[in-house]
């Protein structure tokens, strides 16, 4: 079977860092283009737009959305409509409403469209799930601190509307607790703290709920300097479960369970070819509904003045 050919959209550092590199270790899948306006690679053809690549008639069989969410609804209608399977970089788009006729569309089309969570294909999430559909949960908590100037440097468009601010990283652990809590959450109240110069909150603290009255708190901030925390800690009746640095380790109490090695992208690239193979879609809009709904339940207080 041949390969499926793929082309990424959007050259910017999340592609370079992993995206590339989980492609070039991935059968059944290779790069042949790139559409970006400001970047290219050696031997790959390259176009400054989908739209020119579309038109260009170059063999493509899906793409890989890497841009700001703000514009990737557009862009994967017109792959979708250019009979393209299309892959979504987190989060999937800048609203939540704009997914459903993405969808619609994929299934007319016998298309695939993959909205990815990458934190849940982190090497302890699943032994996680695992192990809390056994247990009587207690309480969560979650510490996710990173530095905005480490993790995206110059790219102001994370504080722009649609841009999620501090919610950019935070949601990779909402995708994590959607993924390894038993039942559905929701949010109950939130702070969020928008720099008096931006449009999106640089940190907030959220308050979260399952049915049955599960206590979930989260601490969000991405001005965290030093040691850098992704963190989820979860209370059950056999004891302390955590995953820490995103998902790579579990501990159980203070005994570690798994220290693995970063994979995420690996383990997207994958699942997408498969995806491909089975005529299917997966599109769970579960964490960025919760980032949808601490905006809309969120008391928002303005923060110091925030530049790169």
């Amino acid at each position: 079977m041949n390969p499926i050919r793929l082309a990424i959209v959007g050259l910017g550092k999340i592609a370079r860092d992993q995206h590339l590199p989980a492609i070039a270790k991935t059968a059944g899948i290779e790069l042949v283009a790139i559409a970006s306006r400001n970047a290219a690679l050696d031997g790959v053809a390259h176009f400054a737009t989908l739209e020119e690549m579309l038109a260009s008639g170059t063999p493509i069989d899906a793409v890989a959305l890497c841009t700001p969410p703000q514009v990737r609804r557009a862009q994967a209608q017109a792959a979708l409509e250019a009979g393209k399977h299309v892959l979504l970089e987190k989060p999937p788009g800048a609203t939540v409403s704009e997914i459903g006729p993405l969808v619609a569309a994929a299934q007319a089309s016998g298309r695939t469209l993959f909205a990815t969570w990458h934190s849940r294909f982190a090497p302890a999430v699943e032994p996680a799930r695992a192990f809390l559909a056994a247990c009587a949960l207690r309480s969560v908590t979650i510490i996710w601190k990173e530095d905005v100037r480490v993790w995206h440097p110059g790219q102001d468009w994370i504080f722009e509307p649609g841009g999620l601010g501090v919610f950019d990283p935070a949601i990779n652990a909402l995708s994590i607790l959607t993924r390894i809590l038993p039942r559905p959450v929701f949010v109950t109240s939130a702070h969020l703290a928008f720099p008096a110069n931006r449009d999106a909150p640089i940190a907030a603290e959220l308050d979260l709920a399952d049915a049955g009255g599960l206590p979930i708190r989260a601490e969000l901030d991405f001005l965290q300097t030093g040691p850098q925390s992704w963190d989820i800690a979860i209370e059950t009746d056999r004891g302390t479960l955590t995953l820490s640095a995103g998902g790579a380790k579990l501990f159980h109490d203070d005994a570690p369970l798994i220290d693995a090695k970063e994979a995420e992208y690996a383990g997207i690239y994958r699942h997408f070819v498969e995806l491909i193979g089975a005529g299917a879609c997966d599109v769970d809009l579960a964490p960025l509904s919760l980032v949808a709904d601490a905006f809309l339940l969120g008391r928002r207080s303005l923060a110091a003045p925030f530049d790169y």
